[in-house]
């Protein structure tokens, strides 16, 4: 069911509390990493609701609910990305319009969003998609693929590739959840030995956020925790 206004303000603050706890347990600075909003299904209402909580940013799976909750000022002048999976037939709603678009995963896609942000003249802000476990189910690119991918993306002028975006498999086993996300981080900082100008490190949502930011996530896209469980009866 979904929370109102005060029992999404009690789940943020914890979240706060927890994200914070984490980040000094791994001896960060709490204040280095930010809280996405990740509101797919809910309502402008309710969105526009939690916009005026301690989030930073927010996060749509679909185009067709940036576009309309864009057009009804839900996000309230915050920052939104898109971090669900992006159909090249759909770019041309996206680009200008997210912040940030997390889930880049293939040179078709690129390719894409480069022509429709050198139409607008903007350069377009993304992130890389990591398969980390190789899961046919979820789309990324292998870690193999990535330099090739992220070669060509320093050669289009309308992109600025920030950092990488990964969802590791569900796992109840912190060992297994944490080595994930570590090989995660380990890409990322490769890709900064290399050259690459990075900022953000998107690992970790309502289940596993903690273990992401322990280690060296520096977004956290949190749904679940924040809005109550979703109604996919009304898509």
């Amino acid at each position: 069911m979904e929370k109102d206004l005060e029992q999404m303000r009690a789940a943020v603050a914890e979240i706060r509390q927890r994200m914070a706890d984490a980040a000094r347990k791994a001896g960060r600075d709490p204040g280095e990493i930010k809280l996405c909003a990740a509101c797919k299904t809910h309502p402008a209402a309710t969105i526009a609701q939690s916009a005026g909580l301690d989030i930073d940013l927010f996060g749509e799976n679909h185009v067709q609910e940036l576009t309309a909750n864009l057009a009804a000022g839900a996000y309230c002048g915050k920052p939104c990305h898109f971090i669900g999976h992006l159909q090249t037939n759909k770019v041309k709603k996206v680009v200008g319009q997210a912040d940030l678009i997390q889930s880049v995963d293939s040179l078709r896609l690129l390719d894409a969003i480069e022509k429709a942000a050198a139409a607008l003249g903007i350069t377009q802000q993304i992130l890389l998609e990591v398969n980390i476990a190789g899961e046919e189910s979820k789309s990324g690119v292998s870690p193999a693929e990535l330099w090739s991918l992220l070669e060509a993306a320093a050669a289009r002028p309308h992109v600025e590739v920030k950092g990488l975006m990964a969802i590791p498999p569900v796992n109840e086993d912190d060992n297994v959840n944490r080595a994930q996300l570590a090989a995660v981080r380990a890409l990322y900082d490769e890709a900064i030995a290399r050259g690459a100008q990075f900022d953000t490190l998107s690992m970790g949502m309502s289940g596993d956020y903690e273990n992401a930011i322990l280690e060296g996530a520096t977004l956290v896209r949190i749904g679940t925790a924040i809005y109550g469980a979703r109604d996919y009866t009304k898509k």
